[in-house]
């Protein structure tokens, strides 16, 4: 979870992972090219902004080829790996959608059909989604979770009863505790894509099934200590179940324990604001936005906060480079020039700019679904 101080810098990066590599699935192989698409002849030369967004674009598809290459060539080879493994593909493949959204821009025809990862095609050319398969399952592998790890057969249910329960000792009532519990299974999505326990092929601080740190982790851990008693009297058989996982984890880093990092992890970013979910629904009436204001709270909690008690909500304007450089970090504002540029943006600007996220949000709602007609756990 992000706070907007000097940690932020480390962690603000880290949603963009969870971010693409969430809307990304299945498996990959070794080796894979990709023929580029045909695209009518243009009628006229290219200009010269033109022609540098092609080469830009085409420089930087051959360094993430590289890249997946010489990872997977690692991992194969059971070679060592460097530090932050990760952070190489990822920033390959930031530079490749960066520099396909200024090609667009300059030649509105290279505009494709549309992906398999709900990515907007100006943003994503279709013909290198083998590309992309390949990406997500070397973050696959390289974030497969410790031997350590303390799964949960029962992960979604975890979090949605987690969810609820916090948000009843918040005062909420039946109905609007539910709405808390969907919620923060999107927020599982957002940081994990739904994956318990898993470790950070880009930090080597944030771990676990809501990537949160050591410092996030025991601030939840407090939080959960001071309504334990209001817990217990709500929930008595889930209390039951929270004193099994502590001393399951005794002496272990409890991040490891997937009960323990989802409730820590919300103690820690999201149980006051659940308190004021009737009031966030009012201001934000759709169900993904809502999500996406819960998000915020971890990427930048202090502006979000104040864009929340300032009574306009969707118009409370950020300006601050500092912030709009968290948004960048996570995938807001984040490809091509036009949106790096942007030196301010509203609340409604910030939201529509998450595209990323829905993907990840509708199939967190799925899976909630799914949960509740006793389909998965």
């Amino acid at each position: 979870m992000v706070a907007d101080t000097h940690t932020s810098t480390a962690r603000a990066a880290l949603a963009g992972l969870v971010l693409l590599a969430g809307a990304l699935v299945l498996g990959g192989a070794a080796g894979i090219t990709v023929a580029p698409p045909v695209h009518a002849a243009e009628a006229t030369q290219p200009t010269k902004e033109q022609a540098e967004a092609q080469a830009a674009y085409d420089a930087a598809l051959a360094d993430f080829k590289k890249v997946l290459a010489e990872r997977r060539a690692q991992i194969d080879g059971k070679k060592k790996l460097p530090n932050l493994p990760g952070q190489a593909l990822y920033l390959a493949r930031i530079k490749v959608m960066s520099t396909y959204k200024d090609l667009t821009d300059a030649i509105p025809a290279r505009i494709g059909r549309p992906n398999k990862f709900n990515v907007p095609p100006a943003y994503f050319d279709a013909a290198i989604e083998p590309l992309i398969t390949e990406y997500a399952e070397l973050f696959r592998i390289l974030q497969t979770p410790p031997a350590k790890a303390q799964a949960s057969d029962t992960p979604f249910k975890d979090v949605i009863d987690l969810g609820r329960v916090i948000a009843r000792a918040e005062g909420l009532d039946a109905k609007d505790a539910e709405r808390a519990s969907e919620i923060a299974l999107a927020m599982f999505y957002a940081e994990t894509n739904g994956r318990q326990n898993i470790g950070n092929a880009r930090s080597n601080t944030y771990k676990g099934s809501y990537q949160t740190g050591p410092s996030e982790n025991a601030k939840g851990r407090r939080k959960w200590a001071a309504i334990k008693d209001k817990i217990r009297n709500l929930d008595p058989k889930l209390a039951a179940r929270d004193d099994k996982e502590e001393a399951r984890a005794r002496g272990t880093d409890e991040r490891y324990n997937h009960w323990l990092a989802v409730r820590n992890g919300l103690m820690n970013a999201h149980a006051d604001l659940f308190g004021r979910i009737p009031e966030i629904v009012k201001m934000v009436p759709d169900d993904i936005d809502q999500m996406k204001v819960f998000e915020l709270i971890q990427i930048i909690p202090s502006p979000t906060r104040a864009a929340l008690a300032s009574g306009d909500f969707q118009s409370y304007r950020i300006t601050d480079p500092k912030i709009m450089g968290y948004l960048r970090n996570n995938a807001v504002f984040t490809f091509g020039k036009k949106d790096r540029a942007k030196k301010s943006a509203t609340y409604r600007e910030i939201l529509d700019g998450m595209w990323l996220f829905d993907d990840k949000f509708k199939r967190a709602q799925q899976k909630f679904e799914d949960v509740k007609a006793g389909k998965a756990g």
